[in-house]
């Protein structure tokens, strides 16, 4: 089956994926290639990081801490602690961003959910980083969609600069397919929080809709090809399962909820990749470094329910194409959420076995590092 590319600038992705025909063609050991250590434990839902310098990680608890790793050691205070913070269910402070030009205007990115009315939302905010206290607060978007489920909400800066951010439906699953709704979609900004004018929808900053609840974007190296993670069903909402790989478009319409699993529906972009029975798919990475050899530019992200770091193999002449994928052995921590590369080459992730759906182990939850052997 043929998907539908909206967008003249990036290559027609040529057929869906199936899961039967990729899985584990993956044949060398991957795991001769690294080992992995821990970085920090008994922390709090560690939902995404950033490195300001070599030396200096931030990362965000979703409970409502900013917390800072500063030369290997844990800081004990935090940089930040928002009070606003809703955290009673999948919301919290979730997404962390450094803009494109940190190095001069110092500013970071956080997105959480807030409590207004009887209602709850999701704001994201900017703020100046000077080390030891945030300053500046500037509001870039608020109002965003949430519940206790379904909340998004991933921010990531493109290699256009510009600013996107995930949405959830948040329960409200016919609005994912409402265009001048925020329900189910991933946003694209300015970095000061106006509407950029190449959208694709005049004055709206939806990018990309029917999405359930998108958690991992990143991009294929010197491209501006985009990909994301996103959970299906959970059961409740439709047959469980049907957690997906979308390589995003601009105005593209992704299904939800018309479609899901291996459906289709023309006008409607079917998924890279379909998991049936379901892994929940969280942050997404792009490898960029020479550290691990043969992870250069293959595609990782967390599996919650899958409980591991999944790795897919890009066709590198052809970047909408997916060659394998399989898990990487011997990370069995539970529950991953975030992955992202830090500025040694090492692959960093987070546990997720404090969020209520986890088995939680001694000193949970933790970060980790893949490092090269």
């Amino acid at each position: 089956m043929n998907i539908n590319i909206l967008s003249c600038k990036q290559p027609a992705v040529k057929e869906v994926n199936k899961i039967s025909e990729l899985q584990n063609q993956i044949k060398e050991n991957d795991s001769s290639a690294y080992v992995v250590e821990l970085v920090a434990d008994n922390l709090f839902v560690p939902w995404s990081i950033v490195f300001t310098a070599p030396e200096r990680m931030l990362f965000t608890e979703r409970n409502g801490s900013l917390r800072i790793i500063k030369d290997g050691k844990l800081i004990a205070k935090p940089l930040k602690v928002f009070e606003e913070v809703s955290s009673k269910g999948e919301e919290g402070l979730m997404g962390l961003a450094l803009d494109p030009d940190y190095k001069n205007n110092k500013y970071i990115y956080l997105s959480y959910a807030y409590p207004e009315d009887d209602d709850l939302k999701v704001k994201v905010v900017r703020y100046k980083d000077n080390d030891t206290e945030l300053t500046d607060e500037k509001i870039i978007i608020d109002g965003l969609p949430a519940e206790r489920y379904h909340a998004g909400c991933r921010i990531k800066f493109g290699p256009d600069g510009k600013l996107y951010i995930t949405t959830g439906d948040a329960g409200k699953r016919e609005l994912a397919q409402v265009k001048n709704s925020l329900y189910g979609k991933i946003l694209r900004l300015n970095s000061d929080g106006t509407v950029p004018s190449d959208n694709p929808f005049p004055g709206n900053p939806v990018w990309s809709y029917g999405h359930r609840n998108s958690q991992g974007i990143d991009w294929y190296p010197g491209t501006d090809i985009m990909y994301s993670t996103e959970h299906g069903p959970s059961g409740f909402d439709g047959p469980g399962g049907g957690d997906e790989v979308n390589i995003i478009v601009k105005g593209g319409n992704y299904g939800w909820p018309v479609v899901s699993h291996k459906e289709s529906e023309e006008g409607m972009i079917s998924p890279a990749l379909e998991f049936t029975p379901a892994i929940a798919p969280a942050a997404g990475l792009f490898y960029r470094s020479d550290s691990i050899k043969q992870f250069k530019n293959n595609f990782f992200f967390g599996c919650l329910r899958g409980s591991g770091i999944m790795r897919v193999i890009v066709d590198e002449k052809d970047p909408v194409k997916i060659i394998s994928y399989k898990k990487l052995n011997d990370v069995n921590y539970g529950r991953i959420r975030e992955v992202t590369e830090g500025p040694d080459g090492a692959i960093y992730f987070s546990t997720s076995n404090r969020d209520g759906r986890g088995t939680v182990r001694e000193g949970d939850d933790k970060i980790y590092r893949i490092r090269a052997e």
